[in-house]
């Protein structure tokens, strides 16, 4: 374990419990205390000095496999757990809960029953290290209402609302998780500082990264955000502890199965896998998995979960000699030389790239479609004024930052598709030419006509974009348009812009195209495009909602996105009382088609509307691949350490225990085969944090691949 990221709390446990072991079973207990487990589970009971254990975590990790492989469950309400179908190897088990330390590992075997015994956390500090870093970042104060509009350091142009989002899922939690034990402490080799103010201005200077944070800190929000982080930090340090304490898990959270594998490299972050068509979620069955490792790799790190292996194909680009970076450099956030040393990594470069590669897409007929840079960002002649194109004639681009390729995994032919527009999330449409849309477009929709490229290999042929324009003059089709933030003129149509669409969603039926849209700079809200007559209609977050990231649509056209106010938003076009176009329909005509659903975890004080979850991300599983039902919201639960859904209008918390602080940036689900049962089907996803090295384990550590199964009952096997 690295000497400069310490987990005390395990030693801790260690220490107050050497010398214990697993309970043993008597002759006597056999008959009561064992639980029903096959030839390759392991099963038994958890016990403490107060009886039966239920909802607490049940470890197993092996190293005796290609990877790192480690299988978790939850105990039922007797304590009795089973960790089912595990591949033939020796594991460490131990048990993980609240209000406990983590038991000393036992090695174990499958086919064994193993009882286990909890040991009760000393103290209120203590247990407080294993909770998910909401409950130590909702510590963090908010600036009061008087602080805003110009009366103190806060820039005038920084709203109390844009101050809320910046400290949610925008900015540092767009990258990596706050509040767990790396961050609400200050690394020791940054030295010693008067102030916990001082220690921030010098810690986010820090690697690749360092000048976009402070830029961003020091810049825009003045600094004035150093003295808040300090003052966490300080109070953290001085023995404060959280409010609230996190709840076991309850009912049918009792049910997950977590399997995870280490794959990729200690240096890499790994934004994205993929695991099948979202269209069609049979594809890929029992499949390799194809993570994305964005700018800090062109390895992209493949798994088959089969034989636990993991390998890497690297990723190519037009100009083999091309600069390192197609730009902005290293995404437009890090740059090839660290700012000031890493506390972690010194002075090292970790990032190298060309490709950056956001994330992928399967198609049904399993090849892999990625958002990944081919060229640098001066488009070809075709996508500029003059050309021919018709999608050019109606509005050039001369950039983009990123473009589109496609790995065909029966021959691993890894094709370039030049696109004079930028990409970030590729989603399917569902008509008949599989048309592939994206996201990261910026001030257009743009799209690639598969059909039309596998036809004829024309990456120019098979593409198109259009401006997003509202139908102002409200006669049904694309006219002349006044240009954003210029006032609305009687007969035109009226084009909006901003950071453009974040997240991409095709509408199952209508044809239709929905996104997020202008969640880093711009009115944040929902956009919807239609392919036939070019225009879009647009409809603002209310003020409460603050802002949106990632989303998603269900089946019934309802769009679902992760809220900047602590919530799950979604919008049903539906409710809308008002006309969808005309010179009204401007953004603000819809407020009663927007609901919000409340995350787990507290809140920041004074913020009880919400909570102080940062959600990056909303999936919807439309096909049941978890087994929770149909069209079901879920979301990243960044601060929570895994994922929740929502159910009946409940909040079911999908927690990844270890290692502690999982961060996601996405998920994806997979039916590997419809007839048998729960374990033909999960949920895939990675960590995609930044900063693997922050995590449980500290430098060194890998990110995880982790499936996550939905068992009728916590004993099922």
């Amino acid at each position: 374990m690295s000497t400069l990221h310490r987990w005390p709390f395990g030693a801790i446990s260690l220490a107050l419990v050497l010398g214990a072991a697993a309970a043993p079973l008597t002759a006597q207990q056999s008959t009561t205390t064992q639980v029903a487990i096959d030839s390759d589970d392991i099963g038994g009971v958890v016990m403490s000095s107060s009886g039966q254990e239920g909802g607490v975590w049940v470890i197993a990790e092996t190293t005796e496999l290609p990877t790192k492989y480690a299988k978790i469950v939850v105990t039922d309400d007797q304590g009795r757990y089973v960790i089912p179908d595990l591949p033939n190897a020796n594991y460490q088990v131990w048990v993980r809960g609240y209000g406990l330390v983590d038991s000393p590992k036992v090695r174990a075997k499958p086919g064994q029953q193993l009882n286990l015994t909890a040991v009760a956390a000393p103290n209120e500090r203590t247990a407080a290290q294993y909770y998910p870093a909401i409950y130590w970042y909702s510590m963090m104060k908010i600036p009061p209402e008087k602080d805003f509009g110009g009366s103190t350091d806060i820039p005038k142009n920084i709203t109390r609302e844009l101050w809320r989002q910046r400290m949610g899922n925008v900015d540092c939690i767009g990258c990596h998780q706050l509040g767990q034990e790396s961050t609400r402490t200050i690394p020791a080799p940054f030295g010693e500082f008067k102030t916990g103010e001082e220690a921030w201005m010098r810690r986010v200077s820090s690697g690749q990264t360092g000048e976009w944070m402070t830029n961003r800190l020091a810049g825009q929000l003045a600094g004035v955000p150093f003295k808040y982080f300090g003052d966490w930090t300080d109070r953290v340090a001085k023995g404060e502890l959280p409010k609230h304490k996190p709840l076991r898990p309850q009912g049918v959270e009792r049910n997950v199965v977590i399997t995870s594998w280490e794959w990729g490299t200690e240096r890499q972050f790994t934004h994205d896998l993929i695991s099948s068509d979202r269209r069609y979620p049979t594809v890929n069955a029992y499949g390799p998995l194809y993570g994305s490792a964005e700018y800090s790799s062109d390895e992209i790190p493949i798994l088959d979960p089969k034989t636990h292996k993991v390998t890497f194909f690297k990723m190519s680009v037009a100009d083999a000699n091309g600069p390192e970076s197609f730009g902005p450099p290293f995404h437009a956030s890090a740059v090839a030389k660290p700012t000031m040393p890493s506390a972690y990594w010194g002075d090292e470069k970790i990032w190298s790239q060309r490709a950056n590669n956001h994330n992928g897409m399967f198609d049904k007929e399993g090849r892999v479609w990625f958002a990944a840079a081919v060229r640098a960002t001066q488009n070809p002649a075709f996508c500029k004024k003059g050309s021919d194109h018709p999608s050019a004639k109606a509005f050039p681009l001369e950039l983009s930052g990123r473009q589109a390729s496609m790995l065909d995994p029966k021959t691993m032919k890894y094709s370039l598709i030049d696109t004079c527009f930028g990409t970030h999330h590729p989603q399917f449409g569902y008509d008949g030419d599989d048309t592939l849309w994206f996201s990261g477009t910026g001030p257009v929709a743009g799209w690639v006509n598969t059909k039309i490229w596998d036809e004829t290999g024309d990456a120019a042929r098979a593409q198109g974009w259009a401006p997003w324009v509202l139908d102002t003059n409200g006669n049904g089709k694309l006219d002349e348009y006044t240009e954003p933030d210029k006032p609305l003129e009687a007969g035109k149509d009226m084009r909006i812009a901003g950071s453009g669409p974040y997240a991409v969603m095709p509408h199952p039926t209508d044809g239709s195209v929905w996104y997020t849209f202008n969640v880093f700079a711009g009115t944040p809200g929902f956009i919807r495009f239609d392919p036939k007559s070019k225009l879009s209609e647009f409809y603002a977050i209310p003020k409460e909602g603050i802002g949106v990231r990632g989303g998603d649509i269900d089946k019934d056209g309802i769009v679902w996105g992760s809220g900047s106010n602590g919530t799950l938003i979604s919008f049903d076009r539906r409710k809308c009382k008002g006309p969808l176009k005309g010179p009204t329909a401007t953004g603000n005509h819809c407020p009663e088609g927007f609901t919000y659903y409340k995350y787990p975890g507290p809140a920041f004080e004074g913020f009880d509307n919400g909570t102080a979850e940062a959600s990056y991300y909303t999936w919807v599983d439309q096909h049941n691949t978890l087994g929770l039902g149909e069209n079901i919201p879920i979301s990243t639960a960044n601060l929570n350490d895994g994922f929740v859904a929502l159910k009946d209008g409940q909040m079911i918390m999908l927690r990844i225990p270890y290692p502690l602080s999982f961060f996601a940036k996405g998920l994806d689900g997979r039916i590997d085969d419809p007839n048998t049962g729960w374990k033909g089907r999960g949920l895939w996803s990675t960590n995609g944090d930044r900063t693997p090295w922050l995590k449980e384990g500290g430098k060194g550590s890998k990110p995880r691949a982790v499936h996550i199964q939905l068992r009728p009952d916590p004993l099922a096997h």
